[in-house]
């Protein structure tokens, strides 16, 4: 044989084991990531509870708890108003709803609601200055890099990762299984924007572009991720104060985060999204947010229950589709 024609075979003898070697590789790797995309996870989503005083609402709320820690989810979320409007916002108040996070025996994640700052200047919370019930709730709910729960998972911080909103520990992300969750610190009573107060209309503008920025860096890290859907959870129903005109008219304090930054954001992201949130107080499943009148097909929003409804939402995740199952307290 000519060493011409020997050259040859073995070149395509060893491009045939390359080829060969590179289908199975990526045969591999085809298989790892179908079983990884298959592999389903639930997590909880609650908030507005516990309402009430100790003696009537706590009960309820603990076996609530007892409830979500047989279930045994990933993670749990709380989207804020640990307590009711009508009760004491006091460091006492706050002691006992740590207590409570801590009884979750997994991660629980925890963005905050405007019962537990924006509006306890009012006499019936005890007068408290709201901007110094943030800095408290600040101080003792939130761990750069942690969340809380008896077995705390780790988590990103806004604070942490953008210097420049250094104030604002209580927006985290974290992935799991392929899906990005994000927190932002939005409340209802229009999101502290008063314009009757200097004060709460500076917080609320500072707050608003740190918010604004977290769901731009948690869209282009789920870009960067190749995430297969997105979650952010946050307390205010952001469309309170809708019109027959406009979802978010001028004096909303949600337009500048939700209708013009998130939402352009979910439709140009295109995969799915799914907002949870409370303030309602009222369970619902829908899809109601649209752009330029259009509806949005991939952004689907919860609404937990609470207050009197003292139950939590157990989601299940797999194939970035959610399915939805309403969990009840312990007898």
């Amino acid at each position: 044989m000519h060493s011409t024609q020997t050259q040859t075979l073995v070149s395509r003898f060893f491009a045939r084991r390359w080829v060969l070697r590179h289908l199975i590789w990526l045969s591999m790797l085809w298989s790892v990531a179908t079983a990884h995309a298959q592999q389903a996870f639930t997590f909880v989503a609650l908030g507005d509870l516990p309402y009430g005083s100790a003696q009537k609402a706590y009960g309820p709320y603990r076996s609530l708890i007892d409830r979500i820690n047989q279930e045994d989810p990933a993670f749990s979320v709380h989207v804020g108003d640990f307590k009711s409007g009508s009760t004491l916002c006091s460091d006492e108040e706050f002691t006992h709803q740590l207590e409570h996070f801590q009884r979750f025996k997994g991660a629980v994640v925890y963005t905050p609601g405007d019962n537990e700052w924006t509006d306890c200047h009012r006499s019936n919370n005890g007068a408290f200055d709201p901007l110094e019930r943030l800095a408290a709730l600040r101080q003792r709910f939130f761990t750069p890099g942690s969340s809380l729960g008896a077995k705390p998972m780790p988590v990103q911080n806004q604070s942490r990762v953008a210097p420049a909103f250094g104030r604002y520990v209580e927006n985290v992300r974290w992935l799991h299984q392929g899906v990005l969750f994000a927190t932002l610190h939005i409340v209802g009573s229009n999101n502290n924007l008063e314009s009757r107060d200097i004060a709460a209309t500076r917080e609320f503008f500072e707050r608003d572009a740190a918010n604004v920025a977290w769901i731009q860096a948690t869209f282009e890290l789920a870009r960067l991720q190749q995430a297969s859907a997105v979650v952010f959870a946050f307390q205010a129903d952001v469309l309170e104060n809708k019109t027959l005109w406009a979802d978010f008219p001028s004096w909303s304090g949600f337009r500048t985060s939700i209708g013009e930054t998130l939402l352009p954001m979910a439709n140009r992201w295109g995969k799915p999204v799914l907002v949870v949130h409370g303030d309602s107080h009222q369970f619902r499943l829908d899809q109601p947010f649209q752009l330029d009148k259009k509806p949005l097909k991939n952004v689907t929003r919860l609404i937990v229950p609470g207050a009197s409804d003292v139950r939590a939402v157990k989601v299940t995740v797999k194939d970035a589709s959610f399915a939805f199952e309403m969990l009840s307290p312990l007898p």
